[in-house]
C-alpha cells in the first residue's frame, strides 16, 4: 500500500488515529490493521508514548519519529502520536442490538456517538448513506479511540438494512406515538434504535416502521442534539 503522510482524504485506503490514547486503542484492538506509528521527537518521556513503543516492539510494528508529518496530518498542538491504519470492513452481529444513524452529517457527533454507545454496551453501528465518512480522523479522534472497538456497516438505504436483520425497530422522532418512558424492548429479540440527521431528523415515512419514540423535553428547545438523544436512548434501553 502506498502511504503518503499528508492530510486525510476520503479516497485514501488508510486513515489516522490522532493522539496518544486513540493510537493505544488502535494498537490494542486492531493491531493487525496498523501500517506504522509516527511519534513526536518531544514525546519520548510521555508515559502513553512509552506504552505505544512497547506494544510496537512486541508486535513488530514500524515506528518513525517525524514531527513534520505529525504537523501536516494533525494540525493540532501537542499531538504526540499518530497511528496509520488500513481501512477495513466489519460484519454486524445478527444477534446483538444496533444503533442506526440515517444520513449523519457531523463527524464530531459521530465520534461522540460511537464512544457513547460503546459505553452502554452497543457495539454495532449502522450508517445509512448519504453520510459522513466514519474513517475521517476527526470522527476517530472524537470517539477517543472507541471506534476500534466497534462493528459498523454502511447501507445505501434503510429498507436494505431491514431486510438483512430481524430486529425490533424503534425510531426516535418528535411526532412519535410513544415516549421513551413507556416502551420496553423484548428480552429475547435484538433491537435497533434509529435516529435521523442532525438537522432534519427522520422523515414521516418512519412513523409506520416499528415503534416510534419521543424523548420528552421542555418546550424551550425544539429538539435535542443527536449525540445527546442517542446517549439517553442507549442508557434507557441498556437498563431494560
Amino acid at each position: 500500500m502506498d502511504v503518503q503522510l499528508k492530510p486525510y482524504k476520503k479516497n485514501f485506503e488508510y486513515s489516522y488515529s490522532l493522539g496518544v490514547f486513540p493510537t493505544l486503542e488502535l494498537l490494542n484492538f486492531k493491531p493487525y490493521e496498523v501500517i506504522q506509528v509516527i511519534i513526536s521527537e518531544n514525546s519520548k518521556e510521555n508515559q502513553g508514548v512509552m506504552k505505544i513503543l512497547d506494544i510496537c516492539r512486541e508486535k513488530d510494528i514500524e515506528v518513525q519519529i517525524n514531527d513534520k508529518a505529525i504537523n501536516r496530518i494533525s494540525k493540532k498542538e501537542n499531538c504526540y502520536a499518530i497511528g496509520v491504519f488500513k481501512k477495513y470492513e466489519e460484519i454486524l452481529n445478527q444477534s446483538r442490538n444496533h444503533v442506526v444513524l440515517v444520513n449523519p452529517s457531523d463527524m464530531g457527533n459521530l465520534g461522540t456517538i460511537i464512544r457513547t454507545i460503546i459505553g452502554f454496551n452497543i457495539k454495532d453501528l449502522v450508517i445509512i448513506r448519504p453520510a459522513v465518512d466514519i474513517y475521517d480522523p476527526k470522527a476517530v479522534r472524537a470517539s477517543m479511540g472507541a471506534f476500534f472497538r466497534l462493528r459498523f456497516q454502511y447501507f445505501d438505504d434503510f429498507e436494505t438494512y431491514m431486510k438483512s436483520f430481524d430486529h425490533d425497530i424503534y425510531t426516535f422522532m418528535l411526532n412519535a406515538k410513544e415516549t421513551i418512558h413507556t416502551v420496553k424492548p423484548a428480552k429475547n429479540k435484538p433491537f435497533s434504535l434509529v435516529f435521523g440527521n442532525e438537522g432534519s431528523g427522520l422523515s414521516d415515512d418512519f412513523l409506520d416502521i416499528g415503534t416510534s419514540i419521543i424523548i420528552p423535553h421542555s418546550h424551550e428547545i425544539d429538539s435535542l442534539n443527536l449525540s445527546i438523544a442517542v446517549g439517553i436512548a442507549t442508557y434507557e434501553f441498556n437498563k431494560c
